[in-house]
C-alpha cells in the first residue's frame, strides 16, 4: 500500500490534477516535472530538463512530453494531455488514468477497457538521462502503442515558437533515434529496450498554452516540434524501457539500469520518509564539487540557503560526509571573507550580509555532530578566522563592524539579508543597518570559534577575540531589546529601531551562543507563537501590521511584494522549535509535534511529497512559488527529527 496515492475521482478533475505536481530530479542537476495528470502547465515542465554545459550550465527542456496512445484496431487511445490556447485540452487523455501511486517513483495506472497499462518515470542518478518504464499489466492480445516526443530545446525561463532554423534531421540510434534541434545543444537520443519502427512526421504544435503562466502573468503559449513517433507491439505482462539522454545506451541495459535506480529511491511510507525522500532531491554533484539546489523547477544555488539546509540535509540522507563535501566545496569560493550569492555564477555577486555567518554555523553544526569537533574545527578554522577579521576590520565593503563591535550593513537599493525580494528594481524590505539576526549570528560565530580555539590551543586567537562576546552581546542588548514590548527589534539604524514583529528574533533566540537570557527567549517566543506561527511555519510580518500581506497573488511585482511581508516561510520552524525544545524542555515535545504533524497536510496540495517555497499568511495557507525548496524541507525534516530524538 502506498502512503501518497490519487484515484480516478482525483485524476479526471482537472481542478484537483492540474493544480498538484510531481518533481523528480538526480546529481546531475536534471530534474522531471509536470502535473498529476501529466499536462504541463507551467514552462519549467518537462520529462528531461537539465544543464546543458554550452550554456552556462543553466537548465534546458529538452523533452517536453511523450504522448502515449494505445491502438486496439482502427481505434486509437491517446494518454496525453495538452491544453492549447483558449482553454482547449486535445487529446484529453487523464479520463483514462485509474490512479497513481507513490512508492520508491510514482507509477500511474491507465486503464482502455480491459487493457491496463502503467507506467513509471526515473532519472538516471548521475546522468541527463529519463527512463520510463511500462508494462502491459493486462490485456486479451498483444498491443500496439506509438509514442509521441514533443521536443522543446530551449531554456527554462523562454519558450519555444516555430522557426525556420529548427534541424528537422534525425540520425538512427539502436532501437530509437537522436536529434539535435539546434546548434550548442547535445543530441538527444530516444531510445528502446524493445525493437520499433520510428516513423518520421515532423511537425509543429502550435500554441500550447501553460495554465501557470498564463495566471502568473508571463508569456504562457508554446510551439512543440514533433519529429515523428515510435510504434511497437507489447505482449500481455510485457515490460519495456524507453530512455531519453545526452548519450546513447544499450538497449539490453535499461531494464537493469531501470531497476538499479529505482531501488535507490526512498520509499514513500510515511511523511518522514517522504520528507527525505524529497531532501536527496536537491543535492547535485559537479566537477567543482557538491552543492545544493536551494529549490525546483527555476532556482540553481543560493549560498545562503544551502548553508541553512545542509545540517537537515546531512541527517536526512544519513550521509554526514554531505557537510564536508558541501563545506569544503564553498570554502574554494570565499573572497575577503565573503561568499558569492551563487557560486556557479559567472559573474558572482556578494550581496549577503549573512552567507559568511551561516557558513561557521553550519561547521558548527557539523562540529556538534562529532564526538571530537577538533578535526572538523581543524580543517575549516583558517577559513572561520577569514570571515571574523574581515567583519572585524571592515573589510567587506557593505559591511562594517560599530564602535561596540554589533555588525553594520548597507548598500543603496540592495537587500543584504534573506528578506531580498524587489519590486522596480528596489527592495521590498531592505532592512538596512544593525539586522537582528546577522548581529546574532556574528555573536554566535565569535563565541564558537573562541570555544573551538581553546580545544586547539590557538592563544593568539583567543588573546585577541576573548573580550569582544561580552562587548557585543551588551551592545546587542541594548540595541535590540525592548523591556517594554518584550521583544526584539527587527533592524536598527542611526538610533531608530523598528520594531514590526518579524522572524528573524526567532533565530537569535534558537542559537547555541545567544546574548539572550532564558526569559528573554521565552518572551520572543511568545510574541512569535502569538503573531507569527501559523501551521505552514512563520510568518515574515505581524498581521497587525499596516504593510503585512496575507496572500501571495496578483503580478509578479505583487507577488514580490508579498513575500517578505506576510507570507509564510517553512524553513524557519526549525529555528522555532530549537528554541522552544531549549526553554520548555521535554514539556515542549506535545506542543511542538503537533505543530510540525499539520505540515503532513502539504504532502499533497501543492507538489506531491515536498514543500513549497512560500505559503499564503492567511488561510487556508496555500503553497506559493516554487514546487520545492530546500532549506523548507530541510528545516521541517531537522524539526521532526529533534523531536522524535530529544534527550
Amino acid at each position: 500500500m502506498s502512503y501518497l496515492k490519487f484515484d480516478k475521482e482525483h485524476l479526471i478533475n482537472l481542478e484537483y490534477s492540474l493544480h498538484r505536481e510531481i518533481l523528480r530530479s538526480n546529481r546531475a542537476g536534471s530534474y522531471i516535472s509536470t502535473t498529476l495528470n501529466g499536462c504541463n502547465t507551467r514552462k519549467y515542465h518537462g520529462l528531461l530538463v537539465c544543464p546543458i554545459g554550452n550554456f552556462g550550465g543553466e537548465k534546458h527542456v529538452l523533452l517536453s512530453s511523450l504522448d502515449v496512445s494505445v491502438v486496439q484496431g482502427e481505434e486509437e487511445f491517446k494518454l496525453g494531455i495538452h491544453r492549447y490556447r483558449g482553454g482547449v485540452y486535445e487529446p484529453k487523455g487523464h479520463k483514462y488514468i485509474q490512479n497513481i501511486e507513490f512508492r520508491h517513483i510514482p507509477k500511474i495506472t491507465y486503464s482502455i477497457g480491459n487493457v491496463y497499462l502503467t507506467m513509471e518515470r526515473v532519472l538516471s542518478e548521475k546522468k541527463e538521462q529519463v527512463l520510463i518504464r511500462y508494462t502491459l499489466e493486462n490485456s486479451p492480445a498483444p498491443t500496439t502503442l506509438r509514442f509521441k516526443p514533443f521536443l522543446a530545446f530551449r531554456n527554462i525561463h523562454s519558450l519555444s515558437k516555430a522557426n525556420l532554423f529548427v534541424n528537422t534531421k534525425f540520425k538512427a540510434a539502436t532501437n530509437g533515434i537522436s536529434t539535435r534541434l539546434y546548434d550548442g545543444y547535445p543530441d538527444l537520443f530516444m531510445q528502446f529496450s524493445k525493437k520499433n519502427e520510428f516513423v518520421p512526421v515532423p511537425d509543429w504544435y502550435y500554441n500550447l498554452e501553460y495554465l501557470k503562466e498564463l495566471n502568473r502573468g508571463y508569456e504562457y503559449l508554446e510551439d512543440l516540434f514533433v519529429p515523428g513517433y515510435f510504434e511497437l507491439v507489447m505482449n500481455p505482462g510485457e515490460t519495456i524501457i524507453f530512455a531519453a539522454g545526452t548519450g546513447e545506451v544499450s538497449p539490453l541495459a535499461l531494464k537493469q539500469r531501470f531497476t538499479k535506480e529505482q531501488n535507490k529511491r526512498i520509499r514513500h511510507f510515511t511523511f518522514m520518509s517522504s520528507l527525505k525522500n524529497a531532501c536527496g532531491q536537491f543535492i547535485f554533484q559537479k566537477k567543482s564539487g557538491t552543492d545544493i539546489i536551494a529549490g525546483f523547477p527555476w532556482y540553481d544555488s543560493i549560498s545562503r540557503q544551502s548553508l541553512i539546509a545542509l545540517p537537515g540535509l546531512a541527517l536526512a540522507t544519513n550521509k554526514n560526509t554531505l557537510f564536508s563535501e558541501v563545506l569544503g566545496t564553498y570554502k574554494k569560493h570565499f573572497r575577503n571573507g565573503l561568499l558569492p550569492d551563487n557560486i556557479h555564477s559567472v559573474s558572482p555577486v556578494y550581496h549577503s550580509a549573512d552567507a559568511p555567518l551561516w557558513f561557521i554555523w553550519a561547521v558548527q553544526q557539523y562540529a556538534g555532530t562529532q564526538r571530537s569537533p577538533r578535526g572538523v574545527w581543524l580543517n575549516y578554522y583558517t577559513t572561520v578566522k577569514e570571515i571574523l577579521e574581515a567583519y572585524r576590520e571592515s573589510n567587506t565593503g557593505a559591511i562594517q563592524t560599530t564602535e561596540d563591535n554589533l555588525v553594520f550593513a548597507e548598500k543603496e537599493n540592495t537587500a543584504l539579508t534573506w528578506m531580498n525580494s524587489y519590486v522596480e528594481g528596489k527592495p521590498v524590505v531592505q532592512r538596512a543597518g544593525l539586522a537582528v539576526e546577522i548581529n546574532a549570528l556574528w555573536y554566535n560565530a565569535i563565541v564558537f570559534a573562541l570555544e573551538m580555539s581553546r580545544l586547539s590551543g590557538d592563544k593568539a586567537f583567543i588573546q585577541r577575540w576573548k573580550n569582544i562576546p561580552q562587548q557585543v552581546g551588551n551592545a546587542f542588548l541594548r540595541t535590540f531589546w525592548s523591556e517594554e514590548r518584550e521583544y526584539l527589534a527587527d533592524v536598527v539604524k542611526d538610533g531608530v529601531a523598528d520594531w514590526a514583529v518579524r522572524p528573524n528574533m526567532v533565530i537569535a533566540a534558537a542559537l547555541k551562543h545567544s546574548p539572550l537570557s532564558k526569559e528573554q527567549k521565552k518572551l520572543v517566543l511568545s510574541a512569535a507563537k502569538q503573531k507569527l506561527l501559523i501551521r505552514r511555519g512563520l510568518r515574515t510580518l505581524s498581521p497587525d501590521h499596516l504593510r503585512y500581506k496575507g496572500v501571495v497573488e496578483g503580478d509578479p511585482a505583487q507577488r514580490e511584494a508579498a513575500i517578505h511581508q506576510g507570507a509564510a516561510w517553512p524553513w524557519l520552524i526549525q529555528f522555532f522549535v530549537e528554541a522552544y525544545l531549549d526553554i520548555h524542555g521535554r514539556g515542549g515535545l506535545p506542543f511542538v509535534g503537533q505543530l510540525l504533524d499539520t505540515f503532513e497536510e502539504t504532502m499533497t496540495e501543492h507538489c506531491v511529497g515536498t514543500l513549497s517555497e512560500v505559503y499564503n499568511g492567511d488561510p487556508p495557507h496555500k503553497g506559493k512559488g516554487a514546487l520545492s525548496q530546500a532549506w523548507n524541507v530541510a528545516g521541517v525534516f531537522y524539526a521532526l527529527n529533534r523531536i522524535h530524538n530529544f534527550k
